[in-house]
């Protein structure tokens, strides 16, 4: 080797040697370990039928043996892709296989049925082989991003087939979402009014002319485009078998709109729209973001519905064939079944491992977007648990869901049924009983008292966690709704962790604080009433500051802020304490791509100092969030790690 090559190694020796280092990349078994998603290993167990977040239904006979299966395109992260659930029974409403991913989602899919067989559009493309995934080249129809030039925020794109005036060619009807006007955050006055406007959720028609597609304008209804409340998701049929082609819309929220055609096949004209209802009332999903598709399911001659939800669920609204005062009568949504394979909760999972109902396994009580608490039931116990479905828990007798509302989401009414809730399980009061500590979309710390028994947990009214404060009650400067007196409230959806962190037998609370701070909210008791001090930062970083993503945004130590945003990127965080490392200290495991090791390497009672480490794996396993736990399944004292993901499943992590 001549001294020049001699001269550039060791350059290149030194140049690797003096490279800054991340310094929060410190996990080093990342390409050893994985997460696995937790099966309920329940045979015969039937559970409702799901994907991830966002399910965007393709009912179609995928293997021609007669009878209806599902597919299912599923956009989110982890559980992306087009799922197949097969109907094996051959029932009209059956319990479905377990779902099978045939191919990578499709982004504004749509499936229209013509002369009784499915077509699959896209923006600007009909889709051909939906029994390959669709990987196959499609059809070109007309530039799939034209709409782009005449609405704002476009978060619904959705073409279909039909022949509009039934002159024998097939003219395509697109339904657009436009939010301009919305804007989506932080637009409520102080009388809680939403000052911006409403989602848009136009109709349009492209014409077929002469084998030449042309851009018409917006369907009218009434005198007036129509327009519902976003994610139009148009659906033209005879809904009230009279012969000619009706419309049925969805929206952003939860319900369907009804416009009657008044004209005739060639000619339509439709009339003002109409919530959908029947005998119980108007028409309404679970939750939102839903979106209906119309053909005959049951084979019964009249034209049912099969809608997706937000949380991955999809249902049958079925046409009961009668029609009063000029509207088809439907049913009630009946949530699709399939046979379980891996535990799912909605969307957004938010789990906490504690046994629950003092049998001596580790049980999961959980929230989710919806704002419902379930409990997971062990059944087994062991290293590899048996599940049983979730069950909603009860407050006072009725199942606790907590939703926003009209003004109770930062992001505006559109999130109305949305609750996100996020808990801890703990014995608030002392007397024995494991109780709930829930925050929510709205921010509120509150908790559910329990005042069953050992073994027959039951869940009294919600109360407001009470704190000592020496004046008006805090809250993030954004909230236009002011706190109750001594009522704890803070960032919306992060974990609200009730732990005796101090050992003096009382049950603190640490969590964020209003500006998003990691704060130590100690309890003490003030004439046998059990209070909580205000918050103290008392939470540090010693190898630099993070932001919302993890990512470093300063080298030097600080205080631990988890959220340094506002509005609605405010809160998100998600937390579980332990011993992780089994150093005798007590570490903190946050939210990430998938989770991130914050590990306790110093503490005196008014500072405990962690160092961050990087995700435990490559995986992504979020979209928005995950939610940590700690889980000692196979009783050895150390504990492993269970994260609730995006798409409504549970990740487990062993702990090596």
């Amino acid at each position: 080797m001549t001294w020049i090559k001699w001269i550039l190694l060791l350059v290149a020796i030194n140049f690797i040697a003096c490279k800054p280092r991340n310094t929060s990349k410190a996990v080093t078994q990342k390409t050893t370990k994985r997460f696995e998603r937790m099966p309920y290993n329940n045979p015969g167990l039937t559970v409702d039928l799901g994907v991830g977040l966002w399910a965007s239904p393709l009912p179609v006979d995928y293997d021609d043996d007669g009878d209806m299966d599902l597919l299912v395109s599923c956009s989110d992260v982890p559980f992306n892709g087009i799922y197949l659930f097969e109907n094996s029974s051959g029932e009209a409403f059956p319990v479905f296989e377990p779902p099978v991913k045939i191919g990578d989602p499709v982004k504004h899919i749509q499936v229209s049925y013509i002369d009784g067989k499915p077509r699959f559009l896209r923006p600007g493309e009909e889709l051909l082989d939906f029994k390959s995934g669709f990987t196959g080249k499609g059809k070109m129809l007309f530039p799939g991003d034209v709409f782009d030039k005449l609405h704002n925020k476009i978060r619904f794109n959705q073409w279909k087939y039909v022949d509009y005036e039934n002159d024998g060619d097939l003219d395509i009807i697109v339904g657009i979402q436009d939010g301009e006007d919305y804007g989506w955050d932080n637009a409520f006055n102080d009388k809680g009014e939403w000052t911006n406007g409403p989602l848009h959720g136009y109709v349009y028609l492209i014409e077929n002319v002469n084998g030449t597609f042309h851009l018409k304008d917006k369907i009218m209804a009434g005198d007036e485009p129509i327009d519902v409340y976003g994610a139009p998701s148009p659906n033209f049929d005879d809904f009230d078998g009279d012969g000619d082609l009706d419309i049925i819309c969805g929206e952003f929220l939860d319900k369907f709109t009804w416009f009657e055609n008044i004209g005739t096949r060639e000619k339509p004209v439709y009339a003002k729209g109409k919530y959908l209802e029947n005998e119980t009332g108007i028409i309404a999903m679970d939750l939102e973001m839903i979106l209906p598709v119309s053909l005959d399911w049951d084979k019964d001659g009249d034209v049912d519905l099969v809608v997706g939800d937000e949380d991955g669920r999809v249902a049958l609204v079925e046409n009961t064939g009668s029609v009063v005062d000029h509207m088809p009568t439907f049913k009630n949504p009946a949530y699709f079944k399939q046979k379980a394979k891996d535990v799912k909760f909605g969307a957004l999972a938010t789990p906490f491992s504690t046994d629950w109902d003092d049998d001596g396994d580790e049980d999961i009580i959980s929230g989710n977007s919806a704002g419902y608490i379930s409990f997971i039931e062990n059944l087994s116990g062991g290293e590899s648990p048996k599940w049983n479905a979730p069950k909603y828990v009860k407050s006072k007798g009725e199942i606790i869901r907590i939703q926003a509302g009209e003004n109770g989401s930062i992001q505006g009414p559109c999130e109305a049924k949305w609750g996100y809730t996020t808990l801890s399980v703990a014995d608030w009061n002392k007397d024995g009983l494991k109780d709930l500590i829930v925050n929510s979309i709205w921010g509120k710390v509150v908790w559910y008292q329990n005042i069953g028994s050992k073994g027959n947990p039951i869940m009294d009214k919600e109360q407001p966690i009470e704190i000592q404060w020496g004046s008006q009650s805090p809250k993030p400067e954004w909230f236009w709704w002011d706190p109750e007196p001594h009522t704890l409230v803070t960032q919306w959806r992060t974990t609200p962790t009730a732990i005796d962190w101090n050992q003096d037998g009382l049950t603190d609370l640490v969590m964020l604080d209003k500006d998003g701070y990691l704060s130590y909210f100690e309890r003490f008791s003030n004439d046998d009433t059990l209070l909580l001090k205000p918050g103290k930062r008392i939470f540090y970083s010693v190898n630099g500051t993070y932001d919302l993503k993890n990512v470093e945004i300063d080298s030097l130590p600080g205080l631990l802020r988890l959220n340094e945003k506002k509005f609605g990127s405010s809160g998100r965080r998600k937390l579980a304490f332990g011993d992780w490392d089994g150093d005798g200290d007590v570490d903190l495991i946050i939210n990430g791509l998938n989770a991130v090791l914050l590990e306790n390497v110093g503490q005196s009672p008014n500072k405990v100092e962690f160092k961050y480490h990087d995700n435990f794996s490559d995986k992504k396993l979020a979209g928005h969030s995950t939610s940590p736990t700690l889980v000692n399944w196979d009783h050895s004292g150390k504990p492993d790690l269970l994260l609730g993901a995006e798409d409504g499943y549970f990740y487990y992590w062993t702990n090596n």
